[in-house]
């Protein structure tokens, strides 16, 4: 009879405990579900859900002329990983070295691997590109870097104007801007030609990155079938150009999503998918953190600037490359803009994939989410060379304890990451070249030959 009574008593203990349980999480499903409508452009959860990545009618923010399709999306996806169009160094030696994918590695969810991306002038990869380092041969001024952390090529469909300082695409934020098309930067004149901001940006990363695309070169690659495929419509004489290879990668980035993370399963019906601690992180990034406040899409970026007074990437303590005290590029939104009230502005990013990043802000002066969390948790400005005046008024004391910090970190790290981007990245180029890297130094590295 004991051993009878002490298995009952067992019992309902479990049972108690297991309802105690299913109560918190969904306690913490209500509250949330609560916190998230308000914050909704409908009203309800599925605003905040992603597309697949192969829906391509409901990839917003398409280029009209520029429709996603399965052909300029394989096309593109080549073209983003192909070495053989690094045709244009500053040195031979660095000749079909370099991809696209230098700097926005599948493995560190398609960012650089380090603070700086080095694509021309660089060799190495180490495990997931934190061993690119300057070619021996090459000046510092040299190569092709970065003035500023290389922004993820994540979730890209719901990006309207391109880089920290959304300097291209000509609709979107950059309506009424067009005065400063072509003057700080005479790449920035792309805009005058009417396209979306990754159309735009990636016609001038070709040249930035001193790839060459033409039909010479397409037809020694093997492109040239492929560029008909998806351009039959574009005459032949303009189909095999660096804004046709352009518009090619742009559709590929759209269907880059972040769509299988927990946050993204829970969205769509699965209660499982986060854990309790990541759900009170979502509940503070909804409500007592106001993180949505900024950061309020589907993929928590946001179509504003923001000026946080952080550190230049030349203020990191790294050594970097063609960026000083001097780079036009630290004044942020003003750089491009030249107005004023832009000045120190940078352009509010998504937050999926940040947990193995490992380098956070424009100026890479944050090493881990943690960090980041309790930058804005304190509210104490870094970079002394940005007036507290300009500093932009949501950026406030948050009020977090410790816990809480804790919690809203394991929500950004954990419930916002998506574990399987190697779907996204292709098993070989046309070339047959290595890639993202082709040196002697990354194929080691790789172990590709």
């Amino acid at each position: 009879m004991k051993k009878l009574a002490s298995l009952v008593i067992f019992a309902m203990v479990f049972y108690l405990f297991s309802c105690k349980n299913d109560v918190t999480d969904l306690t913490a499903d209500n509250a949330l579900i609560e916190s998230i409508k308000e914050h909704s452009k409908t009203g309800e959860l599925d605003w905040y859900i992603m597309p697949s990545s192969t829906d391509y009618a409901n990839l917003p923010n398409q280029d009209p002329k520029n429709p996603v399709t399965a052909a300029k999306v394989a096309l593109g996806k080549m073209l983003f990983f192909e070495t053989g169009i690094g045709l244009n160094p500053n040195k031979t030696v660095s000749l079909t070295t370099y991809s696209c994918s230098s700097c926005h590695v599948p493995e560190k969810s398609f960012t650089a691997g380090r603070f700086q991306g080095i694509a021309d002038g660089g060799v190495g990869f180490g495990v997931t590109g934190e061993g690119r380092e300057k070619n021996a041969q090459y000046l510092g001024s040299e190569v092709d870097a970065q003035g500023a952390r290389p922004l993820p090529m994540l979730n890209l469909t719901y990006v309207r104007n391109a880089l920290w300082n959304g300097a291209f695409g000509s609709y979107g934020m950059n309506v009424g801007t067009d005065n400063a098309w072509g003057v700080t930067d005479p790449l920035t004149g792309i805009n005058k030609e009417g396209l979306e901001g990754l159309e735009a940006n990636n016609h001038r990363a070709l040249i930035t990155h001193r790839q060459v695309i033409n039909k010479e070169v397409l037809d020694k690659l093997g492109y040239t079938p492929m560029f008909d495929e998806a351009f039959p419509n574009t005459h032949v004489n303009e189909r095999y150009t660096l804004q046709i290879a352009a518009n090619a990668i742009a559709a590929y980035f759209r269907t880059i999503l972040t769509n299988e993370a927990p946050f993204q399963k829970w969205l769509k019906g699965n209660s499982e998918a986060m854990t309790l601690q990541q759900k009170r992180g979502a509940q503070l990034f909804f409500g007592k953190a106001g993180c949505v406040n900024c950061h309020n899409s589907p993929s928590f970026n946001n179509q504003r600037f923001a000026a946080l007074g952080v550190k230049n990437l030349f203020q990191s303590g790294h050594e970097v490359f063609r960026t000083d005290e001097n780079d036009a590029r630290n004044k942020g939104r003003g750089g491009f803009t030249l107005r004023d009230e832009d000045l120190y502005k940078f352009k509010v990013p998504q937050l999926y994939n940040m947990k193995d990043v490992g380098f956070y802000f424009h100026g890479a002066s944050k090493n881990s989410l943690r960090e980041v969390v309790e930058y804005f948790n304190l509210a104490i400005t870094e970079n002394p060379d940005v007036p507290q005046d300009r500093i932009d008024p949501l950026f406030k004391p948050l009020g977090l304890t410790p816990s809480q910090v804790t919690d809203l970190t394991e929500f950004l790290e954990n419930g916002l990451y998506d574990p399987n981007l190697l779907r996204y990245k292709p098993s070989f180029v046309m070339s047959g070249n290595c890639f993202p890297n082709n040196d002697t130094k990354s194929k080691l590295d790789m172990g590709c030959k």
